[in-house]
């Protein structure tokens, strides 16, 4: 039995999904939650296998208390349910962690789909809003990983003058320490300019930063001279 957990506003909407994910095709419900506060009280110590979770609640809302269910250390799978399919709540509910998407519209069939995939650890996504993942992929997610990849091209060396440049340094700061000649210096920054596909010192440096080569906060070079 998949041990289900019902968190909605609405009590009759809570009762027309307990009578959809019923004993009889493999559901438990054992617990239900008026609202993301008290999901967040009451659900860990239940443990369920997978919370249905909706979005517009008051005192927390569901993407509130996904996030906080979520940054336990034995997070629940969480499947958001709701009548709202726009692009806020949608990314809303991805980074705090949700595990799937349905919309309450959907079919009793691809409710029990949704909940089986994700209670076992997969992903589910409501066919309505699949194609604006995908969109959201294709246009941030893939080339910033095909971005990411060009740091491989960079050898040792160009890293460590990369990761100088981006906490500041001079080519002449950068020289002295690495202990080469300033010219050699300049030679790696063009070649970092057109291995990672850039134009220029600060491109470089925004570069360094998004994909994580250096730190905000990260401590520059002593000065020298």
């Amino acid at each position: 039995m998949i041990r289900v957990a019902l968190v909605d506003d609405q009590a009759i909407v809570r009762a027309g999904l307990a009578r959809i994910l019923s004993p009889s095709d493999g559901f438990e419900v054992v617990a239900e939650c008026g609202d993301g506060e008290q999901a967040v009280e009451e659900l860990p110590a239940i443990g369920p296998d997978i919370v249905l979770m909706d979005i517009r609640m008051p005192r927390l809302d569901g993407i509130a208390a996904t996030e906080q269910l979520r940054a336990r250390p034995d997070p629940i799978p969480i499947l958001v349910l709701t009548t709202f399919g726009e692009d806020e709540v949608l990314w809303g509910a991805i980074e705090a962690g949700a595990e799937g998407f349905v919309l309450k519209d959907s079919s009793a069939e691809d409710l029990i789909a949704a909940v089986r995939a994700v209670a076992g650890g997969g992903a589910w996504f409501d066919p309505a809003v699949a194609p604006r993942v995908l969109d959201r992929y294709r246009q941030l997610v893939a080339p910033a990983n095909r971005d990411a990849g060009r740091l491989d091209l960079l050898t040792d060396r160009e890293h460590a003058v990369l990761r100088l440049m981006a906490r500041g340094a001079t080519n002449a700061e950068i020289a002295a320490r690495l202990t080469v000649a300033e010219a050699t210096v300049k030679t790696h920054v063009g070649s970092i300019f057109g291995k990672l596909q850039v134009r220029d010192r600060a491109a470089a440096i925004v570069f360094a930063y998004d994909h994580g080569v250096v730190s905000p906060g990260a401590t520059p070079p002593p000065r020298t001279g």
